[in-house]
């Protein structure tokens, strides 16, 4: 059975089904370009962090 590629989208429409089905891949920005006022993956954990852990 040979490999197909996968074909891109032939409209609009069809784009846009595709960005409601499978979202959007890649970011607008990157991380550095957004700063250090985002919140990171871990800073939820880190302020919930029980007392009795050393920091």
């Amino acid at each position: 059975m040979p490999h197909e590629e996968p074909r891109p989208p032939a409209n609009e429409a069809q784009r846009r089904r595709m960005d409601d089905v499978f979202g959007d891949v890649l970011p607008e920005t990157t991380s550095d370009e957004r700063g250090r006022d985002r919140d990171t993956p871990d800073s939820w954990y880190l302020e919930n962090r029980p007392p009795h852990h050393d920091r």
